[in-house]
Parts: C-alpha cells; structure tokens; sequence
C-alpha cells in the first residue's frame, strides 16, 4: 500500500486468487484516500517474471519452499526483508548456518541475482498504517552497489522513510537481529509498533 501509489506493485501468491483479493483491498484502500493505485495479483511465477525488483515478503520458514519453485530470478534486484527468529518466552534471532537469512536466499538463488536486504525493521502494522507518516530509518545492505542504489531510492520514495547505506550483504545479520530486539523492547515497555531511527 505504501509503494503502489509511487510504483506498479505486483502482488505474487501461491493462491493467485488471495494475491488478487490483495490487490483490491490495496486499491480499495488508496481510493478511500485519494491516492492513486497501480496494483495487481498474480501467482508468484508471474510475478517474478513481470518484476524489475522482487521483494521476497515472506516468512523465514517459507523461505527455501517458496525459493524451489521459482525461476527467472538472475539479473533482477531480490530485497529480502525476511528476518529469521522465533518467540519463546521472548523472541530470539535464529539465523540459518549461513549467518543471516539474506547469505541463505543467495546461496539458493542462482548466480547474477543482485540481492539486497532492506525493510526488516519496520513493523507490519506501521505499514497497515496510512494516516501516519513513517519517521523511520532503513538499513540496506547488498555487494552490488549500483543494486543497492536502486533499493535505496525505491525505500526514499516512501515519504518521511530514510535509507541508509549499512554496508555489504554480509553485514545482514546485524540487521535482521534488529527486529527480535525491536519486538523485546516493545514487549518489555509495553509500546507497540517499535522502529528505529538514526540522528
């Protein structure tokens, strides 16, 4: 909802016909706002093969099934917000041997794929969010700078939202371990929705 007023969004599922019920409450939402909406539902197939950036918005669980059956993914922009962790008597970061969800996605996409993390620490309810401007950071890590550049200005598009530069792709467990803390220190202080920011 937050892109597709600024860009064409391309909604993939599994179930094309939940991806399609998206697509119209996205539009549906927009239109109750007066904001443009270019957005539609596909399978996830087709939704690859339509995209110039791919945003890989799944759980961590879901990560290497969803990976398995896609094609078509070398040379594109792959952003991976997906941040592995579980809830136990609070929530820990549970990265796969690699050492971050981001190192696993590009040992299992294949070569060319130009892969960046970006939007892991923002809530999903802050996105739900419409009437409320985003003040927040955003860290971006990737090894292809031009890639990086491009993520950058897509997450800059987003008003009051600030992108920045958190180095290469290794340096991406250091990011996804932001959102268990994040949800700690929500859980903790009794606050909701926590982000971060950098001043």
């Amino acid at each position: 909802m937050r892109l597709s007023s600024r860009h064409e969004v391309t909604i993939g599922s599994r179930e094309e016909e939940k991806a399609r019920e998206s697509s119209v409450c996205c539009f549906n939402a927009l239109k109750e706002r007066g904001l443009p909406c270019t957005c539609s539902g596909h399978t996830n197939q087709e939704a690859v093969d339509m995209a110039d950036i791919v945003i890989l918005a799944i759980p961590f669980k879901h990560v290497e099934s969803t990976l398995s059956t896609l094609t078509g993914l070398s040379g594109k922009i792959v952003i991976s917000p997906v941040n592995p962790m579980e809830k136990r008597d609070f929530f820990v970061f549970t990265p796969p041997p690699e050492g971050s969800a981001a190192l696993l996605i590009r040992r299992l996409l294949p070569p060319g794929t130009r892969i960046c993390t970006a939007f892991n620490t923002v809530a999903a309810n802050k996105w739900r969010a419409l009437g409320e401007e985003l003040d927040l950071a955003i860290p971006v890590c990737g090894d292809d700078a031009a890639a990086k550049t491009v993520v950058m200005d897509l997450v800059n598009s987003i008003p009051k939202i600030r992108a920045y530069d958190a180095g290469p792709l290794a340096v991406s467990g250091m990011v996804e371990c932001l959102t268990p803390l994040l949800l700690n220190i929500a859980r903790y202080n009794k606050m909701r929705d926590v982000g971060i920011q950098f001043r």
